[in-house]
């Protein structure tokens, strides 16, 4: 993009005749730019690859929400398996107390079988 000279300017208003204006009333203050046909083509090859990428960004967005919910359903899974490990590894751990059996002979008085 490139500034116009006074010279190109003057040569548009009498091409496409526009308004000799001062700035004071109404006209141009500054004088415009101008772009290249080449530039213009780079400008809408821009536009067309972003289009592109929106609209395959949407089909990413879809499968990562499709890939997202599978793993949810798995991992959900995997925590229930992972917290009756972990409950099976706190008992064993903890073992209930066992009652022993005293050393040596002895007598049941109380029993009366």
């Amino acid at each position: 993009m490139f500034r116009l000279t006074t010279a190109e300017t003057t040569g548009l208003r009498s091409q496409f005749a526009t308004s000799n204006w001062s700035a004071s009333r109404g006209g141009r203050r500054y004088l415009p730019y101008a772009i290249t046909d080449d530039m213009i083509i780079y400008v809408v090859r821009a536009f067309l690859r972003l289009r592109e990428l929106l609209v395959s960004n949407r089909e990413l967005s879809r499968r990562f929400a499709q890939l997202e919910a599978r793993l949810d359903k798995k991992l959900t899974y995997h925590d229930e398996a992972i917290a009756a490990i972990l409950s099976a590894i706190r008992q064993l751990m903890n073992p209930p107390a066992t009652r022993r059996r005293p050393i040596g002979f002895t007598a049941n008085l109380d029993d009366t079988k």
